[in-house]
């Protein structure tokens, strides 16, 4: 084989390795996270679906850092938020500020992690270049 056929797939399995770390490891993060601010179960139907929005999130936030494009992390923030406001608008007051608050820490944390392997990964990938 020759260096760029070796390089490639050096670029390729730290891209896979990048994306598995953000994405495997980042909900456990965040649901830790969430349980060490307010160890009280959430409201149960309330942000529903979290879990897999925060792992395409990740996915998003991570590949668009890996291939050099950070302004995903811009949309990301916005579909999420378009996303959410109606149903944060219409929950009951006495839960609205709780399930606004671990939105926001939530997603924090799940951009935070993205950013931080994206970054990391595209490092690792540059050098190798």
């Amino acid at each position: 084989m020759n260096e760029d056929v070796l390089i490639a797939i050096a670029v390729a399995l730290i891209a896979v390795a990048t994306l598995a770390l953000a994405t495997a490891l980042g909900a456990p993060l965040v649901s830790w996270l969430l349980r060490r601010i307010e160890p009280a179960a959430a409201t149960p139907g309330l942000l529903r679906g979290g879990m897999w929005v925060g792992v395409l999130e990740r996915v998003m936030v991570t590949g668009g850092i890996l291939i050099g494009m950070p302004e995903v992390v811009a949309v990301v923030i916005a579909i999420k938020g378009l996303g959410r406001y109606p149903e944060l608008r219409d929950t009951a007051a006495d839960v609205r500020s709780e399930a606004a608050e671990r939105f926001i820490i939530g997603t924090l944390a799940s951009l935070i992690w993205a950013g931080a392997l994206g970054v990391l990964g595209r490092w690792a990938i540059l050098a190798l270049l």
